[in-house]
């Protein structure tokens, strides 16, 4: 007889990760980093948005003292347009990442195609404008593309992934 309060009623657990909970049928089973095959792009686009964010702040310390309104545009329409223009890819990617791989392929190219078309129109729109630094906007621009690409580099670099197939569930041919 045991004198724990937890077993008062006399019976003993059978197995220990029994008594410890472990084994709930209705509990969603948890997948981990290493299983999840988006979690490469889950944290390129983490990695990507810090990167972006801290560009932003940087940018702004530099060119809104410097060139007062206009450097302040400049670093917004460059970031923005940079920034947006490397973020979509891995968006578009993430929410079609389910689908087949035809469906991911036309969003990738889609949204592609629209990125190409906004950056155009607003290029063309703020060509002859003079409300923003011209040299922000372009390294800002840069330095988005830069950063952001690289942080998203990072970011899948670091996800620890699975190269095995522990449970062998792959044909064996050699």
């Amino acid at each position: 007889m045991s004198t724990n309060d937890e077993n008062a009623d006399g019976t003993e657990p059978s197995d220990s990760a029994e008594a410890a909970g472990a084994e709930q049928p209705d509990a969603p089973e948890r997948q981990v980093e290493w299983e999840d095959p988006a979690a490469p792009l889950w944290n390129g686009l983490k990695y990507g948005v810090r990167g972006f964010g801290i560009l932003l702040v940087v940018g702004l310390l530099v060119w809104w003292p410097y060139k007062g309104l206009p450097g302040l545009w400049g670093v917004l329409v460059g970031a923005g347009m940079g920034g947006a223009f490397v973020l979509i890819t891995v968006v578009a990617i993430l929410f079609t990442s389910k689908g087949s791989p035809s469906v991911v392929m036309g969003a990738l190219m889609g949204s592609y195609l629209v990125k190409v078309v906004a950056l155009i129109a607003v290029t063309a729109l703020i060509k002859d404008m003079d409300f923003y630094n011209k040299a922000a906007l372009v390294t800002m621009l840069l330095g988005a593309i830069v950063l952001v690409l690289g942080g998203e580099l990072l970011g899948v670099m670091k996800t620890r992934q699975v190269y095995v197939d522990p449970e062998q569930t792959t044909d064996r041919k050699l």
